[in-house]
């Protein structure tokens, strides 16, 4: 990229997405963008013609297995090993807060 963009530009795409920027913000985002800009540009420049398509670096396999029918685990046995019980379930303190 031979021209980086300008605080102006910055200024407004900043408008036409009715964000209010104060001066600190508007140089810190455009100096960020044009950053951004360039790094687009290196890529765009690299010559991609023989490298396939691919959504992740690394070749994925599923780990799926048969869903076969196991031991029974004795529920007692995890049961008395919990610090708390309710309900023959183990009880946990709530996620979001106090429970009412």
């Amino acid at each position: 990229m031979n021209e980086r963009i300008s605080r102006e530009d910055v200024a407004h795409v900043a408008r036409l997405a009715c964000l209010s920027l104060t001066d600190v913000e508007l140089d810190a985002f455009t100096n960020q963008l044009a950053d951004i800009l360039e790094h687009a540009a290196d890529l765009d420049a690299l010559d991609l013609e023989t490298v396939e398509p691919t959504a992740h670096p690394l070749p994925l396999i599923n780990v799926f297995r048969d869903d076969k029918l196991g031991e029974a685990v004795d529920r007692e046995k995890f049961l008395a090993s919990a610090p708390e019980v309710e309900n023959n379930q183990f009880k946990v303190p709530p996620a979001l807060g106090e429970h009412s």
